[in-house]
Parts: structure tokens; sequence; C-alpha cells
């Protein structure tokens, strides 16, 4: 990539950014983590969009948020790189390459039975998706942490957020919250704790290397036009949102009432989308109450045979939800026995919409107001202490993740034979290529992913 000469600004079209955002929803796997990976390493490293520091204040937004952090992130950047459309298409993008994926894995699932390869591709992409984790740790450790001696405090809220959620089991929430109040009072007491950590603090410009571009937005790039505050256009954002929602759920009540199943789909997923924070994984439990206690949408072997296809799908895993719809409407033969799959498949849309229209609202509603933060210790401070606070959590999950595939439940014996061997191999191969050769993360997964395969059939 040739340097962009002093005084010319770089310009991304919309078609080169569609094209971008496009082959992201092919590739977005290996859960938010991973994902965020693959948006860091092609927007802020390879593509250079968008700079360090606004890559780290957006996704600190979007960890606040109820919702998928990563297709959030991407509505975020779109959105500030091309306006309204911007937002819309990379947010969108990111989702429907894996609903049309999951309808038509899910028409498989229901029409012919088990899917036999599932669980020996899953066997594989469980420790590849415990390496992503892993990788995630370090490299937001590395960015945000920076070393013990110099930010402590920083260093304790990771580690007070790691204990708190994985030996004590507290809400994300509640840590989010008490990491926002220790950086607000830490901007006060202790601004060189927070300041410039993962670029949160005040403005820097950083020393390009020969033949590197200038980032489109960079650190000091000033906010555009259409990304400043304005009550006119939070007003604006609101009603459009609102006239989005009350459109195709009064249709569906119109159509086919208010207790029909699209309906309460419909209500249940716009619940779902606003109640739970914390990610996929916060969101699966009330997902699972819900769809198969309550409403009997479907069973629980089929809950977690969906969550199996989500995880082998590109895009946010909450797009279970997506299989959730379409078993739902299959069992229920909305439209008669020759609209079986049409019916399905309309209830995999009908959640999936309900599902994210919340998220693309929270960032077109929220965004200027989180870019007008942008440089302000007294206001990043707080977003630079939930950053530290999310390595914790993470951490936690890959230690979730290597604890679940390093023990073989179905084993019988001592302690050491009932270890899996083979995924922790494939756990160890999968982290060094990442850390140590930097791999990237798609062609680890489908390694992984063939490797259990093998390992499946040979046993």
């Amino acid at each position: 990539m040739s340097a962009v000469p002093p005084g010319v600004l770089r310009t991304v079209s919309f078609t080169e950014a569609l094209r971008f955002w496009l082959k992201l929803g092919f590739i977005s796997f290996g859960g938010p983590a991973g994902q965020i990976a693959i948006m860091h390493r092609e927007l802020v490293e390879q593509k250079r969009w968008i700079s360090e520091s606004r890559f780290l204040h957006a996704l600190n937004y979007c960890m606040l948020l109820p919702g998928p952090e990563a297709q959030q992130l991407a509505t975020y950047i779109g959105w500030l790189m091309h306006r309204t459309w911007g937002g819309v298409v990379a947010g969108a993008l990111f989702v429907l390459p894996s609903l049309f994926i999951l309808i038509g894995l899910s028409w498989v699932y229901v029409a012919f039975g088990d899917v036999p390869w599932v669980a020996g591709v899953l066997y594989g992409i469980k420790p590849a998706v415990a390496a992503i984790v892993l990788q995630a740790v370090h490299r937001i450790g590395s960015k945000t942490l920076k070393k013990p001696m110099v930010a402590p405090v920083l260093w304790a809220i990771a580690a007070t957020s790691f204990i708190a959620i994985y030996l004590f089991n507290v809400p994300f929430p509640w840590i989010v919250a008490g990491a926002a109040l220790v950086g607000w009072l830490g901007s006060r007491w202790a601004p060189s704790q927070f300041a410039g950590s993962g670029g949160h603090g005040e403005a820097k410009s950083i020393a390009l290397k020969p033949g590197e571009a200038e980032w489109l937005i960079g650190d000091t790039t000033p906010t555009p036009p259409h990304a400043r505050w304005s009550p006119a256009r939070l007003a604006a954002v609101a009603v459009a949102g609102a006239v989005l929602w009350l459109l195709p759920m009064g249709a569906l009540v119109a159509w086919w009432g208010w207790d029909s199943t699209l309906a309460q789909m419909g209500w249940f997923f716009t619940k779902a989308a606003l109640l739970t924070f914390g990610g996929a994984y916060a969101v699966l439990p009330y997902v699972y109450q819900g769809a198969v206690e309550h409403f009997g949408w479907l069973t629980a072997t089929q809950m977690i045979d969906g969550l199996a296809l989500g995880e082998t799908t590109p895009g946010p895993l909450i797009m279970v939800v997506a299989f959730v719809g379409f078993v739902g409407g299959w069992s229920r033969d909305m439209l008669g026995p020759d609209a079986q799959f049409l019916g399905a498949a309309l209830a995999a849309t009908v959640v999936t919409w309900f599902t994210f229209l919340p998220s693309f609202l929270f960032i077109l509603a929220g965004g200027p107001l989180v870019e007008s933060t942008h440089g302000k210790l007294h206001l990043t401070a707080p977003l630079t202490a939930i950053t530290a606070a999310v390595v914790g959590v993470i951490a936690s999950l890959a230690l979730f993740f290597i604890a679940h595939i390093s023990i073989d439940t179905r084993a019988s014996g001592s302690f050491v034979t009932r270890l899996d061997w083979a995924a922790m191999l494939l756990a160890a191969a999968a982290a060094l290529v990442l850390l140590r050769y930097k791999v990237g993360v798609i062609p680890v997964i489908a390694a992984c992913g063939l490797a259990g395969l093998v390992v499946k059939l040979v046993a």
C-alpha cells in the first residue's frame, strides 16, 4: 500500500466498502472475539480505514449495548464512513449470509433428520474457538493494559472482573457498571492510569512506517458532519425505528392475530434484543427458557443442535435464533403442508428482523454522542476501564472453553485417562499458529474442523 501524499485526503468509495462488508459476512467465523479480530486486522492493520484509537473507542460503546457487539461494531464503522446507508449495509451484510446459510442448514436438519458430520466438525472447531479467544485476550490486553507497573489499576480491574464472573457468576452488566464507575472516579483522582490506554486518552499522533498510508479515520480526524450530535437527528432515528418495528408487527397481528406464532416470536425476540446483555452466551439461556420451556417452539435437543449449526456458520452466534424461528415455523406448519418451507423461512426472517433492529437503532441514535466523547478523558476513562474489564471477562471465557474441551465426559477411569488429548493438542496448535505465526482465523478454523472430522471418523 503506497503512502498518501501530505495534504491529500484518503477516500473509500461506497462500492469498495460494500464489497468488503459482503466479504466480511461470509468470513466472520469464530464468535465475537474472532469477528472483532478479523475486523481489527482488516480495517486497522491492512486497509487502514480506521485507527486503533477510534476502533477501540467504537468497540467500547458496542460492548455496553445489548445484542451482538461485532455486528454493531461493523454497523458503527460503516455509518462513520458512509452515513446511515453505510451503517445499514455494513450491519445487514454481517447478518444476511448467515441467515441464508442457516435457513438452508435448518431445512436439511428438519427434512432429513440428523446431520452426523456436524459433531466431527464441531469437535475440531471448539479447540480453534478456544485459541481464538486466547488471541483476543492477548490482542486487546496488550493494547489496553500496558505494563503492570505503569497501569496497576487497569490490571486490577481486569483481574477483578475475571474473578467476579468466573468464580462468583456476577452478571456482566454489573461488571460493566462497576468498571465504568472506577474509570469515572479514576479520571478525577488518577488520570494517568487511564490516559493513552488503547488510544482512549487524548488524541495522539502515530508515526507512519515507510510506505504506509494515513488512516481514513485517524486519531485526529474531525468528526464528519453526519456523525455530530443533533437532537433533530436523534428524533428522526427514533421515529424511523418505531415505524420499522410497528409496521411488520402490525402486519403480523392483522393477518394472524396477537397470539399467533409469528407475532409472539416478534415480541419475544424484541425483548431478547433489548433486555439481555453480555453477548450471545448471555442471551442463549433466556432464549432457551422462552423458546423451549414456555412456547415449545422446539425441543431442548433441537436447541442444542441449532447451537451446533450456528457455530459452523459465519456471522454472530446469536443467529441461532434463526434456527429457532425456522424449526418453530416448521413445526407449527403456519402456511399449510404445501408451503411448509416458506412458513419456516418466514418465521426465521421475522425472528432475525426483530432481534437485530434494535442493534441498528442503538448505533444510529447513540453514535453521534459517542463520537463527541473521543479524546475527552473524563468521558473516555470509563470506556477504558470497561475495556480492561472486558479483558478479564474474555479471559474467563477462554478458561471456560479450555476446561470444556479438555475433559471427555463420556470417558471413564482416572482424571488422566479422561483428558481429551486430541482436543488439547488441537487447541495448542491453533494457539501457536495464531499467536506466533499470525495465521488467519479462517484457515485455522477450516484446518481444525477438518482435523476434528478425521479424528471422529477414525474413532
